[in-house]
């Protein structure tokens, strides 16, 4: 939202500065993004006089002039322009001076061998328009030596503030100058506005559909207008805040979208057919908007139409067919009311923004509606003149009022802030609040302009805002004996660790869309249906994730393609399985590309570097699971991972039956869907399905058990069918004593000559670790046989010869 100091204090009367007003703008909630001056920015350039223009000795599209500053002697300029001439007034910059369309500080310059003391400047190097072809030409009567920017009456800030979406009143330059108000910055200008009397019936009815989302809709005629550019001060207005003025009718209409905050538009009667009707659209329909481009309307857009086609469409722009021009002379004048969600709606699907759009789809002042209709007509009459109709209005404005019971004790109860009664009651009055009662407990009312006052905590928030949060004291927590209870819960401990860990592993932390396209949401989902969003902010965007490795993959890709192919990110966030609570999840997952192995692996400067593999990925996931106190002892592995993991690289973690991750390569189908380069290895963990830690025992274990006895390690080599996992034959041979079988690790995988072609041969190191006494040979031979006769009860599997 932009606007001129000027054009605020039209609203806003008083004694008070540029800083005065920023300062207040950021303290009650409406964060000042920049300030433009150019008063200050171009105090350096003057009005001067082009005595002579003479052509350059050396340089054909050259001129020496020399030009009167008003001070002292006349300089010479060289100067390129072609509109350069004897007798002509520009605005002169001497040397020193800083030139804000080039970016340079002016010098002394010696241009083709002779010497310029200065610069003839251009609207584009002052930065005022595009126009960059000659040097700016001013009138005769222009003062030599003024300053420029006084004399041409740009010395007005222009001020650009951010406004939240609650609070729609303030996209109006009249709501921001009434908060100004209330905080104490000037004082409110309240002009009432009269109607204007109509001196004919309205010769054009307006009926709005039954299931049109338009609660009502105001409309007149003016007759005999004489349309043309607007009046400077006008313009000025317009082209201050960024807007390129039109004409007087088109201009008005943008006038009163900024000054109050309602968006109008205007028809031209002789080419409107008939009577009007606010109506969805009928798929197939279509409107030639004013921006130039046609727009294909579907039935759930809302559209104003006459006896022969679609002429607005409705809230968000108006069509080019009966738009106003230098011939319009009857012109009809609309003032609406429209749902804003279908606003919002209508505007995302068509791509389309527009002013109007913006502020409807916020919510607008209902109670306006008229008023801003014989707000536009007074404008209209008194710079175009004609003849105005009676009012129109179909459907009725909605009554807002609403009653709040407030008690003003709630304020220091909620925020700390101390304030007295008369405070609290004066701060809401001020901001147009109806309050009944002066003490206790008030009735307020909210006004018509405030649509997100809803409750007694948005009273607070109006009273402490104009207050002044620095009034909010600073309090230390308690000091005392009594233990605290933990702030945080398992899961966001848990999400702390998860990141703590891959950060830790050198791993990178990404951020990336809560929203998938379908495709991805409907291949990355588990053969779950996709979570289609009612509402998307774009069609490539139109589903909840149900995995973080779509978003990473493709920031990956977009790194690699930006030459940084070797990345490694992560992301802990939601996933979400289904609509139900229960089916979303928080999900810690990482992702390796090209050569990003872990810091340490895989890289030296005598070998060539090693490519990411699964085992990358489960490592990863494993430091996840340790730092979330998952009993990564008790992990078993299987080799059912979804299918966006490939088949032969992949594993599914599991706790007995319950699936608490997954990791390996990603499908190289996956990666041609995505248009992503591998090799890529990640993992996806639901860290909600960690089990919770078990209560600690009441006698502390020594952090390092250090067993007397040597250990004494076993190799074993099995011949097993291929299709049996040596994750089976581990368990296996794991379980046959628990105690005494600390390790059990595979070091080697042969599959070949001397191995029948279905099968292949699993070696296992086995680690026993004696408690009590050292074991003897045949205690050793003992165990041994357990583990070979175990492993192949359970696995089919036989000893190796």
């Amino acid at each position: 939202m932009k606007f001129t100091l000027s054009w605020l204090r039209e609203h806003l009367s008083g004694d008070y500065t540029l800083d005065d007003v920023t300062g207040t703008l950021n303290r009650i909630g409406f964060e000042v993004e920049g300030v433009e001056d150019k008063a200050a920015k171009l105090k350096g350039f003057s009005i001067a006089y082009v005595v002579s223009a003479e052509q350059h000795p050396n340089a054909d599209k050259l001129r020496v002039c020399r030009v009167d500053t008003g001070v002292g002697e006349p300089v010479q300029v060289v100067c390129g322009a072609p509109n350069a001439r004897t007798g002509m007034k520009s605005v002169f910059s001497p040397p020193g001076t800083y030139i804000p369309g080039k970016d340079i500080t002016l010098g002394i310059g010696t241009i083709r061998g002779v010497e310029s003391r200065g610069m003839l400047c251009s609207a584009a190097e002052l930065q005022l328009s595009e126009d960059h072809d000659g040097i700016i030409d001013l009138p005769a009567d222009a003062p030599v030596g003024a300053v420029y920017v006084d004399w041409a009456g740009f010395g007005d800030p222009v001020i650009e503030i951010a406004v939240t979406p609650n609070r729609a009143d303030g996209l109006g330059i009249f709501g921001i100058a009434r908060d100004l108000a209330a905080a104490g910055v000037g004082t409110l200008i309240e002009a009432p506005i009269a109607p204007v009397a109509g001196s004919f019936p309205c010769p054009v009815t307006v009926t709005i559909a039954a299931d049109a989302p338009c609660p009502a809709f105001a409309l007149r005629l003016i007759r005999g207008v004489k349309n043309g550019p607007s009046p400077d001060w006008l313009q000025a207005k317009l082209r201050a805040i960024g807007l390129r003025p039109i004409n007087a009718l088109v201009d008005v209409t943008n006038f009163l979208t900024f000054d109050r905050n309602r968006p109008l538009h205007v028809f031209d009667a002789g080419k409107v057919h008939g009577n009007l009707v606010v109506r969805r659209a009928v798929a197939g329909e279509s409107l030639l908007a004013l921006d130039g481009k046609t727009y294909a309307l579907d039935e759930t857009m809302c559209v104003i139409a006459d006896d022969k086609a679609v002429e607005s469409l409705a809230g968000v722009m108006g069509g080019e067919e009966s738009g106003c021009d230098e011939a319009t002379v009857d012109v009809l004048v609309e003032s609406a009311l429209w749902e804003p969600i279908n606003i919002a709606q209508t505007g995302r699907k068509l791509g389309l923004n527009s002013d109007a759009r913006f502020r409807f789809e916020r919510g607008i002042d209902p109670a306006f509606t008229v008023p801003g209709l014989e707000l536009a007509t007074k404008l209209i009459l008194d710079l175009c003149g004609g003849e105005p109709s009676q009012v129109v209005l179909a459907g009725a404005v909605p009554d807002t009022t609403r009653v709040i019971e407030f008690p003003l004790s709630l304020t220091e109860k909620l925020t700390g802030l101390v304030a007295d009664d008369a405070e609290q009651v004066a701060t809401l009055t001020r901001l147009g609040f109806t309050v009944e009662g002066t003490s206790g407990t008030v009735r307020v009312t909210p006004p018509s302009w405030r649509g997100d006052i809803e409750g007694k905590a948005d009273l607070v928030e109006e009273v402490i805002r104009i207050a002044g949060l620095d009034r909010v004291p600073s309090l230390p927590f308690p000091r005392d004996e009594t233990a605290r209870k933990p702030v945080l819960t398992t899961l966001q401990l848990r999400t702390r660790k998860a990141k703590r860990a891959l950060a830790a592993r050198g791993l990178v932390e990404a951020v990336t869309w809560s929203f998938v396209p379908k495709a991805q949401a409907e291949a990355f989902g588990g053969g779950q249906p996709a979570l289609a969003l009612a509402n998307p902010i774009a069609s490539d965007l139109s589903d909840m994730r149900p995995s973080l490795l779509p978003g990473l993959i493709r920031a990956a890709q977009a790194n690699a393609d930006r030459g940084q192919g070797d990345v490694a990110l992560f992301e802990v966030g939601q996933i979400f399985k289904g609509a139900r609570p229960q089916d979303q999840f928080m999900a810690a997952t990482g992702l390796r590309r090209a050569t990003a192995k872990p810091a340490g692996a895989g890289r030296h400067w005598s070998a060539k570097a090693m490519s990411v593999d699964a085992f990358d990925a489960k490592a990863d996931a494993l430091a996840v699971l340790a730092a979330c106190g998952a009993p990564v002892a008790n992990l078993q592995i299987s080799t059912d991972a979804p299918a966006w993991f490939h088949p032969g690289r992949s594993g599914t973690f599991r706790l007995g039956p319950n699936a608490i991750g997954h990791f390996g390569e990603l499908h190289p189908s996956v990666l041609e869907a995505l248009d992503a380069d591998g090799p890529l290895v990640g993992f996806e963990l639901l860290i909600d399905r960690i089990p919770e830690p078990k209560a600690k025992a009441t006698r502390v274990k020594p952090l390092l058990d250090l067993a007397a006895f040597q250990p004494v390690e076993r190799d074993f080599a099995f011949v097993v069918a291929r299709s049996v996992a040596a994750g089976d034959i581990v368990k296996a041979a794991a379980g046959v004593d628990r105690k005494l079988i600390t390790a059990v690790n595979v070091f080697d995988v042969y599959e070949g000559p001397g191995i029948e072609a279905d099968k292949k041969s699993v070696a296992l190191s086995v680690t026993l670790q004696p408690r009590e006494k050292t074991l003897t040979d045949a205690e050793i031979e003992a165990v041994a046989a357990r583990i070979v006769a175990d492993v192949a009860k359970k696995t089919g599997a036989t000893l190796r010869g």
